[in-house]
């Protein structure tokens, strides 16, 4: 697997899953349960894990939606 995108923001992360979701790519989000670490604040980024043979389409799906991946 390799990481899609890395932020704070859960409703991005949402939005994408869901854009990908819509085009048939499976995603896994990791670093989930790591808010417990730092009181629920959101400082820990969780990132948005992807199969290496769907990160070309899956980069191409965010960036058509103005999604920042950070690269």
């Amino acid at each position: 697997m390799k990481e899609l995108l890395r932020t704070n923001d859960i409703t991005v992360i949402a939005y994408a899953q869901a854009l990908l979701q819509g085009e048939g790519i499976a995603t896994f989000e990791m670093d989930v349960h790591m808010s417990i670490l730092d009181g629920s604040l959101g400082i820990l980024p969780r990132r948005l894990m992807v199969r290496d043979s769907d990160l070309f389409l899956a980069r191409s799906v965010l960036r058509d939606n103005d999604i920042d991946l950070g690269q």
